[in-house]
């Protein structure tokens, strides 16, 4: 067996990887980096139109994207997915194609590979924590991964060997359900897991970063100002939207039609979600405090309001026109804050916005008093890492998600913790039992 990384080891994005065993050869997801121009997986086209399924485990970007690129290449069989993911799709194709004509750059695949694109949906063939064979020699297994509605981990039988990939995955949500892979699963050991490490050495909780998230906003209430969140159209921003209406009564909070649109969509598929969810999904959308925005007018109220407010865009990096509209008009108000709580790209606007504060503050002592990063987990630090290795009890291990340098270090900490054969790739590299 041999597994070979065409993106998502040793860097944040176009995560995709190629599992190769006997005759059977599967590919788990196919992303971009949004980075330049956009970066694309290294799909090579002698092998894409042999695979025998491909998999996508949820539908952010960087997981998801680069999929009817082996189309183009000459792939025609089907995608195993949710039905979740592919309701999402559509709206980071768009999203993505407005990116690359915003980078004067050509899309390598077509409207018609999109439509091209066969999806099979997981869930609806068996559900969670069963078997279903695709085809001779190639089984799965799936489970919710706790990271976006529809998203999954999976479990392969591949000709006889078994590989976990978590996908993107966490057990903090506060809002959706995570499932964890159950040794009653397997009938044989897991050979190689392929693990969400995006977090590297972080060891802080949910509940810590949420301490933080929740002074930082409000100490900017407590000075009358505006609070800027850009977040990612589905994901974390429902969650957030949720937390901060209960965190925060009494001031108003505005919320693009986007994400409002991700919530409702929400109470359509009650099995990804915890028991309380439904309930305080009802009484965000009942709140008279919350303006959903669907227009400019909207728009023009919530960056000309005064006093204390909250303001979530659908764009976690700010690289769009709105994103920076609102950041433009919203820091005129010298009290307001812009608090990221995601992957920033490099490059990208928001990026750019956090290096400037933190060289303000290696100059003069003091941040900016605007720009803040505080993180909201999505994703798995080291003790997740490690709570999901001792669960699994995989063979082999490969550390993905984050960059080269974080992936080492957690290595090298496993490592001196007693874990054996924790590997940690990059694009291009094949790992080979």
């Amino acid at each position: 067996m041999q597994a070979t990384v065409w993106g998502g080891a040793g860097e944040h994005g176009r995560s995709c990887y190629l599992i190769e065993q006997g005759q059977t050869r599967v590919l788990l997801d196919c992303g971009v980096k949004k980075e330049g121009a956009g970066e694309y997986p290294l799909c090579d086209e002698n092998v894409v139109p042999q695979l025998n399924a491909v998999f996508l485990s949820h539908a952010h970007e960087d997981h998801s994207i680069a999929i009817p690129l082996l189309y183009t290449m000459g792939y025609t069989g089907e995608v195993w997915t949710t039905r979740a993911t592919f309701e999402q799709l559509p709206s980071y194709f768009k999203a993505w194609k407005g990116y690359a004509a915003s980078s004067h750059a050509e899309l390598p695949y077509r409207d018609k590979d999109i439509s091209a694109i066969q999806y099979k949906f997981i869930e609806e063939q068996t559900p969670s924590g069963e078997w279903y064979t695709i085809r001779p020699g190639l089984s799965v297994c799936w489970g919710r991964s706790g990271h976006l509605a529809g998203s999954i981990w999976l479990l392969l039988n591949v000709e006889g060997r078994r590989v976990f990939y978590s996908g993107d995955y966490t057990a903090e949500s506060l809002l959706l359900a995570a499932d964890r892979p159950q040794p009653e699963y397997l009938e044989a050991p897991i050979e190689l897991a392929i693990i969400d490490a995006a977090y590297g050495m972080d060891t802080e909780s949910q509940q810590q970063k949420l301490e933080q998230l929740r002074q930082q906003i409000d100490e900017t209430l407590r000075q009358g100002g505006p609070v800027l969140l850009p977040v990612p159209t589905y994901g974390r921003s429902q969650e957030m939207l949720l937390w901060a209406r209960e965190q925060f009564s009494e001031v108003p909070i505005y919320v693009e039609q986007e994400i409002t649109a991700g919530l409702k969509q929400l109470l359509q598929g009650p099995e990804w979600l915890q028991p309380d969810a439904i309930a305080r999904i009802e009484a965000c959308l009942a709140d008279p405090r919350i303006v959903f925005v669907d227009s400019e007018a909207q728009r023009l109220q919530a960056v000309s309001e005064k006093g204390s407010r909250l303001v979530l865009t659908n764009d976690g990096m700010l690289q769009s026109a709105r994103g920076q509209w609102y950041y433009e008009q919203l820091t005129k108000d010298k009290a307001c804050s812009i608090i990221l709580t995601g992957h920033l790209a490099k490059g990208s606007c928001a990026h750019r916005l956090l290096m400037a504060s933190r060289e303000h503050m290696e100059i003069f002592g003091h941040d900016a008093g605007q720009v803040h990063f505080i993180r909201y987990k999505v994703h798995q630090g080291l003790p997740d890492v490690r709570a999901m290795l001792d669960v699994l009890g995989s063979e082999h291990s490969i550390l993905v998600h984050a960059s080269q340098q974080a992936t080492a270090a957690v290595c090298v900490q496993l490592s001196k913790e007693g874990y054996t054969n924790i590997h940690a790739l990059s694009a291009g590299d094949t790992w080979r039992e």
